[in-house]
């Protein structure tokens, strides 16, 4: 899967929506950057979040299982080679949704984070939208409810303080092309999608989750 994601790296890093709107705001906001502060950018993909975050002066390490995606460090999600507590803040943003194991990562980034951890990704919408997902992506697992998203991360040991959701529109070409989806497999996706699609059937719709979780002091 990995090489599937090396072939598709400059596709991530060039996507407008990867790369800027108000969720990836207020992610960077959650994570409250400064000179300094030590953040670690868990499935960085195209390096959007880290590099929003280096901006602001903190030192961000990344981490990503594709190598193409040029990540400081190759690792899973589930497997961090890191100390406990070794950072002040642990980010992952639209990417959990490919983990293989959601609730290990989870324990995973509370483990390295010495107080917060900040998440994004796509909501559970229907079981359509899951197969549309999956046939346009196999490396697509599963997206996830919200109350799903506070049991992973209450279980993880943290305690959801903020969360906000947030609309955002795909060009269907564009999205379709990042993962090489064409042909009947693209009809079919678009079939799928029928209820989400734009009015003028250019583009589809989703809902993103924002989470910020900080580890109970319990």
């Amino acid at each position: 899967m990995s090489q599937l994601w090396d072939e598709r790296a400059d596709a991530y890093r060039l996507s407008k929506t990867h790369a800027e709107g108000p969720d990836l705001d207020l992610v960077v906001e959650w994570c409250a950057p400064g000179p300094g502060r030590k953040v670690l950018d868990v499935a960085t993909g195209g390096g959007h979040v880290a590099r929003r975050l280096r901006e602001h002066g903190c030192e961000v390490v990344t981490t990503d299982a594709a190598p193409g995606m040029k990540p400081d460090v190759v690792s899973r999600a589930e497997d961090l080679p890191f100390a406990d507590g070794s950072f002040d803040c642990v980010v992952t943003r639209i990417a959990p949704h490919h983990f293989a194991d959601v609730r290990k990562a989870m324990h995973e980034l509370a483990r390295v984070t010495n107080d917060v951890v900040v998440v994004e990704d796509t909501l559970y919408s229907s079981e359509r939208h899951e197969q549309a997902e999956q046939l346009r992506d196999p490396t697509h697992v599963r997206n996830y409810t919200e109350d799903e998203w506070v049991e992973l991360l209450s279980d993880a040991g943290l305690e959801v303080e903020q969360r906000q959701l947030f609309e955002k529109v795909h060009p269907l070409a564009d999205w379709l092309a990042r993962t090489g989806c064409e042909g009947e497999e693209a009809r079919r996706v678009e079939e799928l999608l029928a209820d989400r699609m734009t009015d003028d059937g250019a583009a589809w719709t989703d809902v993103k989750i924002c989470l910020k979780a900080r580890r109970s002091q319990r």
